[in-house]
Parts: C-alpha cells; sequence; structure tokens
C-alpha cells in the first residue's frame, strides 16, 4: 500500500520495509497452496512466521518513532499516521489469522504455534509474544490450562498482598520510629534550655558571691587600718605619754595618772573641810 502521508525519512524508511513484507508475505501465502508436500509447507511457515515477526518489530520501531516526533507535528498528520499504524496491525494480524489456518490444516499437533497478541483495536502491538500449545490440546486440556493459569494468577496476587502488607507494617513501624525519635528530640531540647538556664543561673550566682568577697576584703581592710591606727595610737602614747598632741583613747588612759589625779581631788577634799 503506497501512501503520500508526509514523513519524517526513518519513517517512511520502516514504512517501505514493511510494506515489503506485506508483499512478501501475500506472495508467500499464495505459494503455500501450490506447496503438496508437508514439509516444504512447514518449511514454507516457518519464513513466513520470521518475516512476521521483523514486521512486527519494524511496526514497534514505527510507533515509537512516531512517539517521539509527535509533538513537533500537527494533530492532522499525527491522525493520519496513527491510522496508519492501525493500518499495519490489522494487516500483520490478518497475515497471523491466516497462517494459524494454514498451521491448523499441517496437522502438526507437536508443532508450538506462536500467537501475536495485538489486537485490532490496540493502539500499539503488544510487548511479548505469547507461546502456548494450541493446535495440540483438546478442550478439557485447556480447560485445565486455563485453571492452572487461575491459579499461578491467584498465587501472585496473594504474594503481591503480603508484600503490600509487609510494606504497610514497614510504613507503620518506620512512622513510629519517627514519632518516638522526634519526642526525643523535643525531650533533648527541653533539657538544653534547662541547662542553659542553670548556667544562666550559676553565672549569675558566681558574679554575686564575687561581689560579696569584694566588699568582705574592703571591710577587712578597712577594719585593719583601724587596728592599725589603734595600735600606732597606742605605741605613741606609751613612747610618750607626756605629749598634750594625742588624745587619750576612751579606756586606754594610764592607771598611775588616774590614781594622782584621785588622790588630788581627795586632799582638796580634806583641806576644804578643815577650812
Amino acid at each position: 500500500m503506497a501512501t503520500d502521508l508526509p514523513m519524517s525519512p526513518e519513517l517512511e524508511q520502516i514504512d517501505g520495509e514493511i510494506h515489503d513484507i506485506f508483499r512478501a508475505l501475500q506472495n508467500g501465502f499464495q505459494k503455500m497452496d501450490k506447496i503438496k508436500d508437508s514439509n516444504r509447507q512447514a518449511k514454507q511457515l516457518e519464513d513466513l512466521t520470521g518475516k512476521m515477526k521483523e514486521c512486527k518489530r519494524l511496526i514497534k520501531e514505527f510507533d515509537r518513532i512516531l512517539k517521539d516526533e509527535e509533538s513537533n507535528n500537527p494533530p492532522e498528520i499525527n491522525k493520519q499516521l496513527n491510522d496508519r499504524k492501525q493500518f499495519m496491525i490489522k494487516e500483520l494480524n490478518s497475515y497471523v489469522t491466516l497462517r494459524k489456518t494454514y498451521q491448523s490444516s499441517l496437522g502438526n499437533n507437536n508443532k508450538r504455534v506462536e500467537l501475536f497478541d495485538m489486537g485490532a483495536g490496540s493502539s500499539e502491538p503488544a510487548a511479548e509474544d505469547n507461546i502456548q500449545m494450541a493446535s495440540a490440546m483438546t478442550n478439557q486440556q485447556l480447560i485445565d490450562a486455563g485453571r492452572n493459569q487461575m491459579d499461578q494468577t491467584d498465587q501472585a496476587i496473594e504474594r503481591s498482598k503480603m508484600v503490600v502488607a509487609q510494606t504497610v507494617e514497614t510504613g507503620a513501624q518506620t512512622a513510629a520510629t519517627l514519632t518516638q525519635q522526634t519526642e526525643q528530640m523535643k525531650r533533648i531540647g527541653n533539657e538544653l534550655d534547662s541547662v542553659h538556664f542553670s548556667l544562666k543561673k550559676a553565672s549569675q550566682l558566681v558574679k554575686e558571691i564575687g561581689r560579696q568577697v569584694a566588699t568582705d576584703k574592703c571591710i577587712m581592710a578597712f577594719l585593719f587600718l583601724i587596728v592599725l591606727g589603734v595600735i600606732a595610737i597606742i605605741v605613741v602614747k606609751i613612747v610618750h605619754p607626756n605629749n598634750k598632741n594625742i588624745r587619750d583613747i576612751p579606756g586606754l588612759a594610764p592607771p598611775a595618772q588616774n590614781y594622782q589625779i584621785n588622790n588630788r581631788r581627795l586632799l582638796w577634799t580634806e583641806a576644804f573641810i578643815g577650812v
């Protein structure tokens, strides 16, 4: 199928290769009717299967490049290119169906049939090929295989549930650990505030004690000066007892002098009474 769509060189090259493969597939299936030997038919069918695999790979590459260039193309061009891709998928699916028909007619019950699960309504080819023993199975075997597949799916779901439960449990443990660490950090912060307050109070107390010690030292120095003054006066009075410039310290007058004064007062009193 020739196309006049505007394409990049890469897309145009891939489109041409896919077109050549479709033409080769058409000619190959036409030759299948002319081949009478079953072995040659099987060989021809195997060659056609290889071409279909290559065609599928090219369609995937076409889709990848189309997505990369989608932002650079107008919406109408993107729609036409997507339609072109869908046409190639439908064309390939038709050849896949034709291949299955020939495969069944060959009667190779031991032949593994490869199923291309791309779907006519799919936006892109399937990521992987699914291989099943289709033609070699009876209906009961197919049912058993389906049940086995369902059991495997259920087991996978149960494993997924276990993983989810473990993840939730781990998340809960992590949250609890974070909560404990947060509370611990708060307690540490409170303890640091208490230590800071205690240090501040201790600093103030040290300053007050320092001031008291300084005051006590001043008082001691003042008392020491007083004591020195008193001692100096006493020494001077002892050395110069008749020095009138030095006043007597109360309670420290010489005893002898006081006795003489008392005797003088007594004599004066007696003389006055005799007169």
